[in-house]
């Protein structure tokens, strides 16, 4: 026997006659006799005075039963005519429902016959719908339906027959579940169908019990089986009593079942276990009374009290039965809320204490969460745990009156033990088991694994708390505290970094103890996962606490995600930077790369772009393009990165702005171009500087650095070329110096460097394809071609070309300009404009002849430097440039620089497609004149026939307008040669409607 749920009481003994049935109205029994006699018995306190009031008095004041013997009142003879089978008092209805030879209906509390159902002559069971007021009753192989019409009557609804003897009976919602021989079937109350459920037992009669939920408990021998209205078997189980029962009776939360040698009592919750057993002898049968179970002997009654909820509770947790004791708190009444609170909270304080010292650690975890204790009270079960010093830490002594126990402060020397051995610091003493260091290793896990999920269930509403907390204070700091120094606001509005952050607020300190403890619980549990998704997470981690831990056991990934998450960049970027110099000795196992810095300066680039370049100066020559993108991603200021590269990895510089330029070449300024150029130019003359004093130097020797110098010259523009050409040397580099002469817009000094000083007709020519081009996409002022000319003017005039370069370039390198720094680009010369016309204008008005008579010289000029001109005539080159750019070129102004003597044998390539393209462009123009002047007679053609439209006027001819035959006056065509009007109406309308027009602009 589990606890006491029913005291057994005698109520009445020295029944003269036999009891056949027993019920109970109020606080009176009546008892069914077997000579026929119905015999009301009530309360001996209630009988014993003197003046005591009529039965119907006495009941209204109880309707239970009471504790106490019970006397008879009063004795109805001749009630029954034959034994009574069974009475059911109807409460809602004051009616009494007998079956004997009948089914009889007697009104309360007088008994005065209400109504006999004469079809029921020879039922045997019964059944009865109190909600519905219907009554189905089996006799023989018949089910008759019946139904209480509100009145003294019963109108018969349904008859169906069934295969054989009804044995017990119950309705199932709106059906009807029945007992026959050894099977039990549901019978459809609407139509008579019939469907079979299962087989009953082999020993005992079929049983069918009506629980309070509106499912069935059929009996099968000593298994009672759980069946919905629809006869489908329930999941929760089955209740195996000792022996099969004859009766069963529920009293919620208890089935109490009739046996043959004693009364059995179980439990109505899985598994559904025994509570109780009543040993009485020679029980006819039990009975549900309005309080308490009835049980009849021959001559006796007795009365199974229940003991009270609050009773019962205490003694099932005094008996360590916690799990019948919180399904009892469940039935304490709506009004003791508070009461089934606390009494649940111990229960479930004890439970959990019960399970943890048995090992039962999970479960355990999962009572503490249901008594709602505090944290700090579970993990003062974990000695091993180590917490931040908080004024919510308390052990397991301050909850001592919660559960009223003193065992729960139970010496926890033994599991600190345990949890010490499974620690790494654990002294390892000769006389150590190491199966019992296994086993307390074990143990260890367990506990700890129990915690974890205990400190995850609670985490959601105490890191929500502390969350919303946290957004109050800065709403209000922001609303309400302006006058808040810089420096305090600032440590409040931290994103996410807590390290300034005073847990000041009960939330935010319970929640760092929580997350501190269960990242420790993850990481002795092996959870490193875990671990890192805790801490990569919103998370109150205390930093110095979780520091030394995480250090001390290796776990660097989840200490670099606590420096992050608490905005401890510079200690996380220096972690970081140690563990990559650690890995480059491991190539195989290599855990931690150089990309993980540029991954971790990512999200710092808008919030302290110093911090970032700082520590990218570690990866840029081991992930240049990484960095580089870094830094344009991050939207980084050029400028900045380029002078912290200047002043501490000079040597990066070039490399840098190089990756910037390719990755994105607009979105350099002008400044860093001419940092870049400046740069390649300072390698190129040192290189030249070394060659020349070996003298070993070739114009035509390119080096990667010169080539890079050449390529940003031609490529970009955002650099200044006066301030890069007085920097070369005067006798060298002159590729470079043509590239900046043509920058400044110095053509002809630049096509003078390619032909004279070069040697290389090829570059002088594509340097005016080049310009060429260009102008094409522009409105120039001058023909596109002329840079052709002046080419050919340098051909034909090689001499004074050369002296004139060398003059004019002196004279530019000399000429003051703006100081302009390496870091800064001013605006190009805007004086050169006007010189550079006037020697273009002179060379395209000069013509050049071998006697020098039709040059177009100055009086000034010699004879003598003429005849030298002559003899170095480029003619060939001259004669080459033509042919290859005849379309490009002015044909006349070409001819008049050629010198007379000039062959018409080596024109033909020049003047041949200039010819062929010249005549197809004249016959094009006069075929389009043709065409055009035809369109002009068309035209005329289509006039001419417009105006010779023939209208004919007859006498029915009527003016569209005044509706009036025109007859002989002047009249008026419209255009589209139908409509008719008289010339008078014609210019009277259009007099209204200019002056509809006037009124209209007058408005």
């Amino acid at each position: 026997m589990v606890h006491t749920a029913f005291d057994s009481l005698e109520l009445l003994k020295g029944c003269p006659t036999k009891i056949d049935a027993v019920e109970s109205y109020g606080s009176n029994l009546l008892v069914a006799c077997a000579d026929g006699s119905l015999r009301i018995y009530g309360p001996e306190s209630s009988t014993s005075s003197a003046d005591r009031s009529p039965p119907s008095d006495r009941r209204s004041k109880t309707l239970e039963l009471k504790r106490e013997p019970y006397v008879l009142e009063r004795t109805v003879n001749g009630f029954s005519k034959r034994p009574m089978l069974a009475m059911e008092v109807l409460g809602s209805r004051e009616l009494l429902l007998s079956l004997s030879e009948s089914i009889s209906f007697h009104k309360l509390p007088n008994l005065e016959t209400l109504a006999v159902i004469t079809k029921a002559k020879g039922a045997n069971a019964y059944s009865w719908d109190d909600r519905r007021g219907f009554l189905c009753f089996a006799r023989q192989k018949r089910v008759c339906i019946f139904r209480h019409d509100g009145g003294r009557g019963f109108v018969e609804v349904k008859e169906f027959g069934v295969p054989d003897t009804v044995k017990s009976m119950s309705w199932c919602g709106e059906n009807i579940c029945l007992g026959i021989r050894r099977e039990y079937t549901i019978l459809n109350a609407t139509n008579g169908a019939l469907s079979e459920v299962f087989p009953s037992g082999r020993i005992a009669p079929p049983l069918v019990v009506s629980l309070p939920s509106g499912e069935l408990l059929l009996g099968k021998d000593n298994i009672g089986v759980l069946v919905d209205q629809n006869g489908k078997l329930l999941q929760e189980g089955r209740i195996c009593w000792s022996e099969a029962p004859a009766v069963v009776v529920i009293q919620k939360p208890y089935a109490t079942a009739l046996l043959p040698r004693h009364i059995e009592i179980r439990s109505l919750r899985v598994p559904y276990p025994l509570i109780q057993t009543v040993v009485l002898r020679d029980v006819r049968l039990i009975h549900q009374g309005n309080n308490a179970v009835i049980v009849a002997l021959n001559n006796s009654i007795y009365g199974l009290f229940p003991v009270p909820i609050g009773a019962q509770i205490v003694q099932l947790t005094a008996s360590g039965n916690f799990e019948e004791a919180l399904a009892l708190c469940k039935l304490l009444p709506p009004e003791d809320s508070s009461l089934r609170a606390s009494k649940e909270q111990s229960i479930h304080m004890r439970y959990a204490h019960y399970l943890f010292e048995n090992g039962s650690y999970e479960e355990a975890m999962d009572h503490f969460v249901a008594s709602q204790v505090e944290i700090t009270y579970v993990l003062s079960l974990y000695p091993s745990i180590v917490l931040p010093k908080s004024s919510l830490t308390a052990g397991p002594e301050k909850f001592l009156d919660v559960t009223g126990e003193v065992y729960l402060a139970r010496a926890l020397s033994g599991m600190s033990d345990d949890m010490d051995t499974s620690s790494p610091s654990h002294p390892h003493t000769p006389e150590y088991d190491e199966s019992s260091a296994l086993e307390s290793k074990k143990m260890s896990h367990n506990t700890l694994m129990a915690l974890v999920k205990y400190l995850q269930k609670k985490r959601n509403s105490v890191i929500g708390k502390a969350a919303a907390e946290g957004t109050e204070e800065v709403v209000s700091d922001a609303v309400g505290h302006t006058f808040v120094s810089h420096e305090s606001s600032r440590s409040k509005r931290s994103n996410k970094g807590r390290v300034n952050m005073s847990l000041d607020s009960g939330a935010r300190e319970m929640a760092a103890l929580l997350d501190t403890a269960l990242l420790q619980a993850l990481l002795l549990t092996g959870q490193s996962t875990s671990a890192l998704d805790l801490l990569k997470n919103l998370n109150y981690c205390h930093v110095k606490i979780c520091e030394e831990i995480l250090k001390n056991g290796n776990h660097y990934l989840c200490l670099l995600e606590l420096y992050k998450w608490n905005s401890l960049h510079r200690e996380a970027l220096k972690l970081l930077h140690k563990l990559i110099q650690e890995s480059k000795s491991d190539e195989i196992t290599q855990k931690f790369k150089p990309e993980m810095i540029i991954e971790y300066l990512k999200p710092l680039c808008g919030i302290d772009p110093m911090l970032v370049l700082e520590f990218s100066m570690l990866v840029l020559e081991s992930c240049p393009s990484q960095t580089i993108d870094l830094f344009l991603t991050g939207n980084i200021p050029a400028d900045l990165v380029n002078s912290y590269l200047k002043q501490h990895a000079p040597r990066m510089q070039a490399m840098y702005l190089e990756l910037m330029l390719s990755m994105n070449e607009n979105g350099i300024s002008g400044n860093l171009q001419n940092e870049m150029v400046q740069i390649y130019l300072s390698e190129v003359l040192d290189w030249y500087t070394d060659l020349t004093s070996q003298k070993k130097w070739d114009e035509k020797t390119y080096t990667p650095s010169r080539k890079k110098l050449l390529s940003a010259l031609e490529g970009i523009s955002g650099y200044n070329p006066e301030i890069l050409l007085k920097r070369l040397p005067p006798d060298a580099l002159y590729e470079e110096r043509a590239i900046l002469l043509g920058k400044m817009n110095q053509h002809e000094l630049a096509l003078s460097i390619y032909v004279h000083k070069l040697n290389v007709p090829s570059l002088a020519l594509s340097y005016c394809d080049k310009l060429y081009e260009a102008s094409l996409h522009q409105q120039p002022a001058k023909t596109p071609g002329n840079i052709y000319l002046t080419l050919l003017q340098i051909y034909l005039n090689p001499k004074k070309t050369i002296k004139n370069i060398e003059k004019r370039i002196t004279n530019l390198v000399q000429s003051p300009s703006p100081k302009v720094g390496w870091t800064s680009v001013k605006s190009k010369a805007k004086g050169l404009g006007k010189k550079i016309a006037d020697i273009e204008g002179a060379a395209e008005d000069s013509r050049i002849s071998p006697s020098g008579t039709d040059s177009g010289k100055s009086d000034g000029d010699g004879d003598d430097f003429g005849e030298e001109v002559v003899s170095n005539i480029m003619l060939d080159e001259v004669l080459d440039v033509l042919g290859q750019r005849w379309d490009r070129v002015n044909g006349a102004h070409a001819l008049k620089l050629l010198p007379k003597e000039t062959k018409l044998n080596n024109l033909l390539p020049f003047l041949g497609p200039l010819l062929r393209k010249t005549s197809e462009a004249h016959r094009n123009f006069s075929v389009i004149k043709r065409l055009r002047e035809c369109e002009n007679l068309q035209t005329k053609d289509e006039l001419y026939s417009q105006r010779k439209a023939v209208v004919k006027i007859t006498g029915d001819s009527m003016c569209s307008l005044c509706n009036k035959k025109i007859g002989t006056s002047v009249f008026a065509v419209y255009p589209n040669g139908n409509t008719l009007v008289h010339f008078v109406c014609f210019r009277d309308s259009q007099n209204m409607k200019a002056t509809g027009k006037g009124s209209l602009r007058r408005r």
